[in-house]
């Protein structure tokens, strides 16, 4: 699908891949619906971008979806894109995970989502088309010690969308992933429901040279991909098979 134009929604627009994403989709011509905790940020954010609208809201409490999905289509008229990208990293040990803790991450990471695609589809079956990205992780390629509860969120998310993407082809409305790998200039750690593991080394690649880290424009650029290109699955640079 080409942006120009369209309207896109992206979580998590704040800070971030999702902030590189809202600059990079506005400069591309899309009419942007941001949505983040960060009110004065977005609305910050809003002034900066032509044609953009700020939506503040938790999206972890899951009665808000429908609220901001409802605002959304109201102010545009429309909803051509969504990109669900908020979400937040939990790494520790599956034997010290805090029950309490997980189920917090299910809802964001997984839960509202889900809620998100529900509100969206039928407003993208009746308008004909649509297409929903969905960011997973390259954890979730992976099987990596003190990570269960996040990437075992993001497993979840992959099957949720590649079975979704192939319930709703007959409707026009692509469902697809974007595979993000260790990402800089981001506060997602810092965002963390639980960090553990902080002060633990990184993956180093078999050959003993240090990994490939992503910024945030660079999977921002990924995503406009996956947006254009319709595709079920994108990997970043540092992801790339």
């Amino acid at each position: 699908m080409k942006i120009q134009d369209k309207v896109v929604i992206i979580t998590g627009a704040s800070k971030g891949i999702g902030l590189a994403a809202a600059r990079l989709f506005a400069q591309k011509g899309a009419r942007i619906a941001l949505v983040a905790r960060s009110a004065e940020i977005l609305h910050n954010l809003e002034s900066e971008l032509p044609d953009s609208y700020a939506v503040p809201a938790d999206l972890s409490d899951i009665e808000n979806i429908p609220l901001v999905i409802g605002k959304i289509f109201a102010h545009f008229g429309r909803i051509d894109v969504l990109i669900n990208n908020a979400g937040r990293a939990f790494h520790t040990p599956i034997e010290l995970a805090d029950v309490q803790l997980y189920r917090q991450l299910l809802d964001i990471n997984v839960i509202s989502v889900m809620k998100a695609m529900q509100c969206v589809i039928p407003i993208m079956r009746h308008q004909g088309a649509g297409v929903i990205v969905n960011i997973s992780s390259g954890l979730s390629q992976r099987f990596v010690p003190g990570t269960g509860p996040y990437s075992s969120t993001k497993y979840a998310l992959n099957a949720l969308t590649l079975i979704a993407r192939a319930e709703l082809a007959a409707d026009h409305i692509q469902v697809g992933l974007v595979y993000p790998g260790r990402t800089i200039n981001t506060d997602f750690r810092d965002n963390a429901v639980a960090m553990i593991l902080r002060n633990q080394p990184g993956p180093q690649a078999a050959s003993g040279v240090p990994p490939r880290f992503d910024t945030p424009e660079e999977v921002a650029e990924k995503i406009l991909e996956a947006v254009n290109s319709e595709a079920a699955e994108t990997f970043t640079a540092s992801t790339q098979r």
